[in-house]
């Protein structure tokens, strides 16, 4: 499928898909593209498009970005979850160590320049995974920031050149939440713990009663996402 062909295919399904539901839109996802992946962060929403998965497709891959910086109870969950399923997450690692970044880069390059941090641990591998594969699978909610309030259901991922699939992306927090309870979904235990965005250990902090649920990502600076999504 070429360039021009994905693009039509994103212009004519993008309006076609979005009152569909999650589940009719993974079995058109792995159906249309056998070439896939599911990039899961361990957060609510994809421990819940982990469990649609693998009711529809448990042989499409599924990979994480092990940054080296994640909480403790991620990389548990992480572990539960393919104990449960019977299943096993595609580790993507950075090409530095935490111990080169900083002799490269500097001690803590979170804080100094947390941009640079995301790019070399997050964004670089990213890129080297998705270029294996045709379309790419996230859990990303409209609601969740102002930068995801236009993200379609399916849409033609410029940054990654790739075909990107958001099956939950108007699902409001409760709905997620409704379908973990319902589903009795394996979710990471932080989330009851005032951490309703989880990312790296050193750049998320807990989120009061009152404030914005991403007020926990890279708190004190301007950054609102890793760079992920564009």
């Amino acid at each position: 499928m070429n360039l021009f062909e994905k693009e039509a295919l994103v212009n004519q399904k993008a309006a076609e898909l979005e009152n569909a539901s999650p589940e009719d839109i993974l079995r058109y996802a792995v159906e249309t593209f056998p070439s896939i992946t599911f990039a899961c962060s361990f957060g609510a929403e994809d421990v819940v498009l982990v469990d649609m998965l693998q009711k529809i497709s448990p042989g499409t891959d599924i990979f994480y970005l092990d940054t080296d910086f994640h909480f403790k109870e991620t990389y548990e969950t992480r572990d539960r979850i393919e104990q449960h399923y019977g299943m096993k997450f595609v580790q993507v690692k950075p090409a530095l160590t935490p111990e080169e970044q900083a002799a490269q880069h500097g001690a803590e390059l979170w804080k100094s320049e947390p941009n640079a941090c995301c790019n070399i641990r997050k964004v670089e591998p990213l890129t080297q995974i998705l270029s294996k594969y045709d379309a790419w699978i996230t859990g990303i909610r409209r609601d969740q920031a102002p930068t995801r309030a236009n993200a379609k259901k399916v849409e033609y991922d410029t940054k990654f050149g790739l075909i990107k699939f958001n099956p939950i992306a108007s699902w409001t927090s409760e709905q997620v939440w409704g379908y973990i309870r319902a589903n009795d979904v394996i979710y990471n235990p932080l989330h009851d713990n005032h951490f309703p965005s989880i990312g790296c250990e050193y750049c998320t902090r807990q989120v009061m009663p009152g404030e914005d649920p991403r007020a926990g990502r890279w708190s004190g600076s301007d950054k609102t996402e890793c760079g992920l999504h564009k």
